[in-house]
């Protein structure tokens, strides 16, 4: 499956991008603050990071930890208050909305949490929107394309019917076609398996395995551990900061303890709160 899409480096014989990264995913000292009414809330707080090609990174972390906020930094759907960010031969921070958009529908590929499928359009037509979008592909091979790319998740017989008619699992199935549609180097999904079951959760990550070793690189925010620790490397968030020197195992063992607590503390304070007789 996948066997059409081929790593495709584009630093120099040197080893770096444009910009002068090495990696294909650089983040210098980003920090993103937002303006609330309670005063301002630094959402990452100077982080670094590094991501090469081919590798799966889970993005992990307790709620309000940065997670969606850093993956927000690569995609370019938001921008820091300060630091870098380089993708590829791209200063994705330096871009203005419509360099952006364009970058992204040809280099980065995103998978929402709750599919973000246009609901009037057929499921082939949401395949088909970042090829004309970007003008790619000729008019008529964006169709075959599609359909080829529903074929390799499994849902060609479901390619002319509306989102609403197909199931969770097999709408965001649709989605990651959707957003494989321009051949993008990278993959960033925000929990892309939060909403569906555990056998179509597998399946969706199995998806996203064959996708690497076709030679994309994947950044996935996930709370599911067991799916975590099946990345190539985890990259823990702690109150907007990247967790330094801890192992993937460490890392997922760290989420699990603070997950067991928390519902420890939720079961005494129901315990609490309970009427007395």
């Amino acid at each position: 499956m996948f066997e059409w899409f081929k790593r495709n480096k584009s630093n120099d014989a040197n080893g770096r991008y444009k910009y002068g990264n090495e990696h294909l995913i650089e983040l210098r000292q980003v920090t993103k603050a937002y303006k609330t009414a309670a005063g301002e809330f630094i959402a990452l707080k100077e982080v670094d990071l590094q991501v090469d090609p081919g590798e799966f990174i889970a993005v992990v972390g307790k709620s309000g930890s940065g997670k969606s906020t850093l993956i927000n930094m690569i995609t370019g759907i938001d921008r820091p208050t300060s630091g870098e960010v380089l993708v590829g031969d791209a200063a994705v921070h330096q871009l203005n909305e419509g360099q952006i958009a364009v970058w992204r529908g040809r280099q980065v590929g995103v998978v929402f949490q709750f599919f973000q499928l246009l609901p009037t359009l057929t499921n082939i037509e949401n395949v088909m929107l970042p090829m004309d979008f970007c003008n790619v592909y000729r008019m008529r091979e964006r169709e075959e394309l599609a359909m080829h790319l529903l074929e390799q998740v499994g849902l060609a017989r479901h390619a002319y019917k509306l989102p609403s008619a197909i199931s969770g699992g097999e709408q965001q199935r649709v989605a990651i076609a959707r957003a494989l549609a321009n051949d993008p180097p990278i993959i960033a999904a925000d929990e892309p398996t939060g909403n569906l079951d555990s056998v179509t959760s597998e399946a969706i990550f199995k998806l996203f395995e064959e996708l690497i070793e076709n030679g994309k690189t994947i950044l996935m925010v996930t709370h599911d551990l067991d799916l975590a620790k099946r990345a190539t490397r985890t990259v823990m968030l702690v109150d907007g900061r990247v967790s330094d020197g801890l192992t993937q195992a460490a890392a997922i063992e760290a989420l699990r303890a603070d997950a067991e607590n928390a519902t420890q503390v939720e079961s005494q304070d129901s315990h609490l709160e309970a009427p007395h007789a």
